[in-house]
């Protein structure tokens, strides 16, 4: 009999979870409480790695490194099925003024990802198969996908409380009425610390906020992803250039300041300096799902034995989520997951400790 999915939370964490009980026979609802993907999933800058894949923990590179080989066909997939463009982009990343180039070099033959030392600047390591893609049309995309296999999205519909029964979550109510379904998941984002009245909250996950600026170039000024000591510039085909980003543990302020803008914009500028005479055409700030370590919680809820969660994966959900949801719904179906979830379980983001943010 097929399953019905309850996914409360409609930004990519949330949508590429209900893509995946889509395709293996789920009917599936989302209930989002704004609009979908308009907090972090929106306010990103896309690329499809970690900023310096070799400066985590093994259980983050270790997903990452599934999902990016996973990330081409994947958009391939949901082009097709939204007919829409994510932007996905192979356009490399260029790393300047790295701490220890030889570790760094070390680790990504070891671990199968393409690096070059530049020859003009030793400490300089060039990553050419880093990808990106366009966050808002990337949750356009995976939206439209949902949708086109039967997925139905309520928008401005928070989850208020919950009624369960026997260690079975059994309702969600909504200003819209109740949703009952067979099974539950919480993609919720930043929000995952607190979502239902009843719902132990997931652990250690809090905001962090990131500032970014947005820049209009010539299309072609800049071709590859530039990163170096925290500041990291994308360049889109039609000559926008994002830059970013803050780490700020401001709970759930996304307010912006004047002087956050003025130094991610003389930094741009150390890095290009086409930004130097160009001002920003806009500055936002969005909400990371924080995590220590940036190890997300992928797995069952431990009071409830039909609530999953997905969520927690910091800087990186766009980077992860492929292989988050794949990993989710093995095991929502208790099929044999194609590596271990331990790292991903609630148990095991309780036992981690917060540290300065990476």
């Amino acid at each position: 009999m097929t399953e019905h999915s309850l996914v409360i939370g409609a930004g990519v964490s949330g949508l590429s979870a209900a893509l995946a009980l889509l395709q293996r026979g789920d009917r599936v609802t989302l209930l989002e409480r704004g609009e979908a993907g308009a907090e972090s999933s929106w306010a990103g800058g896309g690329i499809v790695s970690p900023l310096l894949p070799w400066d985590y923990a093994e259980p983050l590179s270790g997903l990452a490194l599934r999902s990016m080989a996973a990330y081409a066909d994947w958009i391939t997939a949901i082009e097709a099925l939204s007919g829409e463009s994510a932007e996905y982009w192979r356009c490399g990343m260029l790393v300047r003024e790295v701490d220890e180039p030889e570790a760094a070099l070390a680790w990504c033959a070891t671990h199968g990802l393409a690096a070059q030392r530049e020859p003009s600047h030793p400490s300089d390591i060039r990553l050419p198969d880093i990808a990106q893609v366009r966050n808002p049309r990337l949750v356009n995309a995976l939206r439209a996908a949902v949708t086109r296999l039967g997925g139905v999205i309520h928008t401005h519909s928070p989850a208020l409380s919950m009624t369960a029964q026997a260690g079975r979550m059994t309702t969600v109510q909504t200003a819209q009425g109740a949703f009952s379904a067979d099974r539950f998941v919480i993609a919720t984002g930043a929000w995952s610390g607190s979502v239902l009245p009843g719902l132990p909250a997931a652990p250690n996950i809090r905001p962090i906020r990131g500032q970014m600026l947005l820049f209009k170039l010539e299309p072609g000024v800049l071709d590859t992803i530039l990163y170096r000591q925290g500041l990291y510039l994308i360049p889109r085909h039609d000559g926008h250039v994002l830059v970013g980003s803050t780490l700020e543990d401001a709970g759930f302020d996304k307010s912006t300041d004047e002087a956050t803008r003025s130094r991610l914009h003389t930094a741009a500028a150390e890095l290009l300096p086409a930004l130097a005479d160009v001002q920003p055409v806009q500055h936002w700030a969005g909400l990371r799902p924080g995590s220590p370590d940036n190890i997300p919680i992928i797995g069952r809820h431990p009071d409830f034995e039909n609530v999953f969660i997905n969520a927690g994966h910091f800087r990186y959900g766009v980077t992860l989520a492929p292989a988050s949801a794949a990993l989710l719904a093995a095991l929502m179906e208790g099929s044999p997951p194609a590596f271990d979830p331990t790292p991903f379980s609630w148990q095991a983001a309780i036992d981690r400790r917060w540290t300065l943010p990476r």
